[in-house]
């Protein structure tokens, strides 16, 4: 069975809102969850990574998709 993924969708928000969007949900995803964070801050492929080292996360892809930047988390 596929992991649940979460998506996020903070697009239209500036940074630090996607990165605190996705902490948020990462404390409410249960454990081997994926979230997928849409963001469309070019900040965003700066903070986005950089979050998820400090937090013990792993950042599986990072694209672009349809003019905005996606990150897939997984929280293992």
């Amino acid at each position: 069975m596929p992991p649940l993924e979460i998506l996020v969708d903070a697009r239209g928000h500036r940074c630090p809102v996607p990165t605190l969007r996705l902490r948020r949900a990462l404390e409410q995803a249960p454990p081997g969850a994926h979230i997928r964070l849409l963001a469309d801050d070019p900040l965003a492929r700066i903070d986005v990574p950089h979050f998820a080292g400090q937090a013990g996360v792993r950042l599986i892809d990072q694209a672009d998709v349809d003019g905005a930047l996606s990150f897939l988390v997984a929280k293992d």
